[in-house]
């Protein structure tokens, strides 16, 4: 039986899948490949570019796109060295050979590496071999190399250096292609070379490069087809509620598409009965415990958020920053964190995917939420009901005591700090039987935050906005209120919340802290607490 699959490339017959060659356009690609050109193939983390990798090895190979001999090889094998070139290219000739050796049953990397690190060292051992592998076979050969940005400062100077320099000699006697493949586009490589002491850019060291594709995310289609994928084999649907679900929580990242249907379908003893559906509940109980026990994609994300340039992007949205402040003139740290993952491709401003969305924030509030004290009992009414009002009452009352600690304790995030504090306060009281659905962007304003309470046959939802005080109290509350109704009627919640953190160490906890009730005519009435 096939699987929903987390773990390497795809193999079809053990993993629903999509084709991977469909997930690129092949034709620019051979295009690309026929034109001898060398290009880069990107993508975030576990998307399928592996996958498609090994896909046109065996394209070319097959010969169905041209008399080719092609060989891909995993450079990653070179990243324990870190900057011991000599050590990181024994290892990378290695793979070449192991390689070249099961592909093409070709044992020429293997004769001729050892005798080329001694004659001409690590600096010069892969052009050596590869202008040797190339002119022993009259067919072009096509390099594809994976994984190339995890190699290490002078290790990846010296790989992309020697590719430049054997790149006038092809196709006779150098390779008459090389895909480089990882997460970021090669202009992104910022190499610091230990030996000599200095930043070097990718793209100088690799100024060959003739293009640059990205591999994208699984289309609403593709989702779906890899959902019916399961159900023609196993007569298990999804209802419609749960086909929505997965699409709009992943975005299409194919990993998290895989994951959360695996964890929905074959982890949780509920979904391994194929005489029932799975529902949106199921979609969203496999959501929570993925998140909570970390696995590795959503840990890896968690730790790009002590980067630098991922901070700079990530704590103004999370704060609800509404102008074009430095992080947006930035604009590589925003592709940088696009190439990540991070962002969606469609619109930078905002964060990839919901899941994302909602392990950003968790990821940094850890710290806090065990020691937030909060019993269910006091804010569930005697129906079983949120009362919101007493919820962000006693928020307000722990703010004015806590904030200054607490706030320190957000590390490279402190300027969020009031609102990383009230996401772990929420979290920490709605996981007694609620959500919090999350919506944060850079150029905002706010930051959104939709409280969804289980009740009855429903759900009863409540709309928490948050807003840093800037231009004038009364401008603010009135820019706060009218975006709260606005996503008050787009969510169809029931009642309405802002919060008007004021950061001014002039003002008072008195001048800041109150409470009161806006309202307009027929406009929902919107309660403002000032903290």
């Amino acid at each position: 039986m096939r699987f929903f699959n987390t773990e390497g490339p795809v193999r079809a017959g053990d993993h629903y899948c999509i084709p991977p060659l469909t997930r690129i356009d092949l034709d620019e690609v051979l295009a690309l490949v026929r034109g001898q050109m060398y290009f880069v193939l990107h993508a975030p983390r576990q998307t399928g570019k592996t996958s498609a990798l090994l896909a046109l090895r065996d394209l070319l190979n097959a010969g169905a796109a041209g008399d080719y001999r092609c060989v891909y090889a995993n450079f990653e094998v070179g990243q324990a060295a870190r900057e011991d070139t000599a050590r990181a290219m024994r290892a990378m000739l290695g793979e070449l050979a192991r390689r070249a050796r099961v592909t093409l049953a070709d044992e020429t990397p293997d004769r001729l590496r050892v005798a080329a690190l001694e004659s001409e060292g690590a600096d010069g051992a892969l052009i050596d071999v590869l202008s040797r592998w190339a002119e022993a076979d009259p067919r072009p050969l096509v390099l594809l190399i994976d994984e190339i940005d995890t190699l290490v400062g002078d290790t990846l100077l010296s790989v992309l250096r020697q590719l430049r320099a054997g790149y006038d000699q092809r196709p006779g006697s150098f390779p008459h292609s090389v895909v480089l493949c990882g997460v970021r586009d090669v202009r992104d490589y910022r190499i610091r070379s230990g030996a000599r002491n200095a930043l070097v850019l990718g793209g100088s060291a690799f100024n060959v490069k003739s293009k640059s594709l990205r591999l994208g995310d699984f289309s609403g289609a593709e989702t779906r087809a890899l959902l019916e994928q399961h159900t023609a084999e196993t007569g298990q649907a999804f209802t419609a509620a749960a086909l929505e679900a997965v699409c709009t929580r992943t975005a299409g990242q194919p990993w998290l598409v895989n994951a959360l249907c695996r964890e929905a379908c074959f982890e949780s003893a509920a979904g391994r009965d194929r005489s029932r559906p799975i529902t949106e509940g199921d979609i969203l109980d496999a959501q929570e415990r993925l998140i909570q026990a970390r696995v590795t994609h959503l840990d890896n994300l968690a730790d790009k958020l002590r980067e630098e340039r991922v901070r700079r992007v990530v704590a103004p949205m999370l704060i609800g920053a509404a102008g074009r402040g430095s992080y947006l003139e930035r604009d590589r740290d925003v592709e940088y964190a696009r190439d990540l993952g991070l962002l969606a491709r469609d619109d930078a401003k905002r964060i990839a995917n919901p899941i994302y969305a909602e392990v950003i924030p968790r990821e940094l509030t850890w710290v806090a939420e065990d020691d937030v004290e909060a019993e269910t009992a006091w804010y569930v009414d005697a129906a079983g009901g949120l009362d919101v009002d007493k919820l962000l009452e006693a928020f307000q009352r722990f703010f004015r005591e806590h904030s200054e600690h607490w706030t320190q304790r957000f590390d490279r995030y402190q300027e969020a700090g009031p609102q990383l504090l009230l996401q772990a306060y929420l979290q920490k009281v709605v996981n007694g039987g609620g959500r919090i659905e999350r919506e944060y962007a850079l150029g905002r304003g706010r930051v959104d935050l939709l409280i969804v309470w289980p009740h009855g046959c429903g759900d009863r939802r409540f709309v928490v906005e948050c807003k840093v005080r800037r231009d004038g109290l009364e401008r603010t509350i009135r820019e706060g209120v009218e975006q709260t109704r606005g996503y008050m009627d787009r969510c169809g919640a029931e009642s309405g919340h802002l919060i008007v953190f004021d950061r001014s160490a002039d003002r008072t906890w008195k001048e800041k802290i109150f409470r009161r009730q806006e309202s307009a005519g027929d406009a929902a009435p919107v309660t403002v607490w000032g903290m």
